[in-house]
């Protein structure tokens, strides 16, 4: 494109916590599609690696960490700057996004970011069991302050590709099962109506079923975690619990899987990492394909998004997880790092584009269990066309950052929403801002189920009469 669209405009101070990544994917594309004033836009970030990208664009760098100690005193000034409220974008790795959301709200400041964070120590503390150390607790901390806040300031909770574009995807996706069941089924235009619409579609179950196949020029080195996005924040949340949500369908817990006692209930937990959990699942291009069950926001907030009551008692919730064939680097990486005993790697690499010699993303949602049996929707992303649309970015990476626009977008169009959730945002307007950087975005269905060639060579205990059931689902 030469002429780029012009979304919004902001007039106010623009602050980014953290330069990864996804902060240098993000940039660009903000400045696109947002008018705004680049005397304003301040970054901060503890390693000034890319400072020159944002100084070459009149925007201010900051060589600092924001920590637990020092966020008020370094964050206040540049939020209270003027002339009107700020927006903060959140991109980093280890700053407490519930600290950071209450400071937004004081300063009337907006706020998004692309997942949940801890301060540092979270994830690896020995005295947290690992219900404490799950992205169930972290949500459920978040929604106590949605309640406690009320209405105010827009702060987006959760807005990437993954949690957020898949939950857009999800009521696309539904819309579109619909249509082709011959369903006489009107829009929802609430919660509760979409719930039903999920039930009145057969939907037992959704997997954001994601192949990340693009290869680096030069192999992985040992002792060197290689990953197409940030590798700080894959261990992390790799080294989580594996979660779930947990639907009506479903008969039994897995062994090792456990509620919470707590909170909406929508979701379970494995006690064992998601980066060592596999699943079996199902792409277009690749077909059947073992996925990671990492634990994941959209899995815990799709569910609970979904879940139909009669007074207190749930009558119908999909199953919701990730499962994620990351690039062959990342597999070998996380190979090297649970055979090492969890030990990480002395390197961390994250391939840039000009790196990485061909392939794809491939993320979408597969809706299942229906009378069409599986339904996958979603983008398929090449680094060749990312490398055309967009700087600093491969294909994993501009999925995410066009997230992360569309939803500053709907935040600047919504600015009094309070916390919001992505699966609470207008669907049609993010993805109608974000598509154009998402490659193909094609619906394809699918005969696999889970049980396809099982018990053939070893004996397995399957559940015949419930294909889609989690225990014909998980590897063992």
């Amino acid at each position: 494109m030469t002429a780029w669209p012009v979304h919004a405009a902001w007039n106010g101070p623009i602050v980014m916590i953290g330069f990864g990544s996804i902060g240098r994917g993000s940039l660009p594309l903000i400045l696109r599609h947002i008018d705004c004033e680049r005397s304003r836009f301040t970054i901060i970030d503890p390693d000034a690696s890319w400072s020159h990208l944002a100084e070459k664009q009149g925007i201010t760098f900051i060589k600092e960490a924001v920590t637990r100690q020092n966020y008020r005193k370094l964050l206040t000034p540049l939020l209270t700057a003027g002339p009107g409220p700020a927006f903060i974008v959140n991109m980093s790795v280890d700053v407490g996004s519930a600290d950071i959301v209450r400071l937004a709200r004081e300063t009337g400041s907006l706020y998004i970011d692309t997942v949940v964070e801890p301060w540092t120590g979270f994830y690896d503390n020995p005295r947290l069991d690992n219900a404490a150390r799950s992205n169930y607790v972290m949500r459920e901390d978040i929604m106590a302050l949605k309640r406690k806040l009320g209405a105010g300031p827009t702060a987006i909770s959760c807005c990437g590709a993954n949690p957020g574009m898949v939950s857009w995807l999800v009521k696309q996706a539904l819309l579109n099962l619909a249509r082709d069941l011959k369903l006489k089924a009107a829009e929802p235009a609430t919660r509760e109506g979409w719930a039903r619409l999920m039930r009145q579609v057969g939907v037992k179950g959704i997997h954001v079923a994601e192949r990340d196949t693009q290869r680096a020029k030069t192999p992985k080195p040992l002792d060197c975690f290689v990953n197409t996005w940030s590798v700080d924040g894959f261990i992390s949340e790799g080294l989580q619990p594996a979660e779930l949500g947990w639907g009506t369908h479903e008969r039994k817990l897995p062994f090792d899987g456990r509620r919470h006692r707590s909170g909406c209930g929508a979701a379970i937990y494995l006690t064992r990492p998601g980066a060592d959990t596999r699943v079996r699942s199902w792409v277009p291009t690749a077909g059947p394909q073992f996925g990671f069950l990492i634990t994941h926001n959209e899995a815990i907030s799709i569910a609970d998004y979904f879940t139909l009551r009669q007074g207190r008692k749930v009558v119908y919730r999909p199953t919701c997880h990730y499962a994620y064939h990351p690039s062959n680097d990342a597999v070998l990486s996380l190979h090297e790092m649970f055979g090492a005993g969890g030990k990480r790697q002395s390197a961390a690499h994250i391939l840039e584009e000009n790196e990485i010699v061909d392939g794809a993303d491939e993320l979408g949602v597969l809706l299942y269990g229906h009378r069409r049996n599986a339904y996958w929707y979603g983008s398929r992303l090449s680094i060749g066309e990312a490398r055309k649309l967009a700087p600093y970015q491969n294909a994993t990476g501009l999925q995410v950052t066009s997230a992360v626009l569309a939803g500053m977008v709907w935040a600047i169009d919504n600015p009094a929403a309070g916390i919001v959730e992505t699966d609470e945002m207008d669907f049609r307007r993010c993805l109608a801002i974000q598509t154009p950087y998402l490659g193909s975005v094609i619906g394809v269905y699918s005969d696999w189920t889970p049980l396809d060639g099982r018990g053939k060579l070893f004996a397995e205990t399957l559940d015949k009469r419930n294909p889609w059931a989690f225990s014909n689902i998980i590897v063992r």
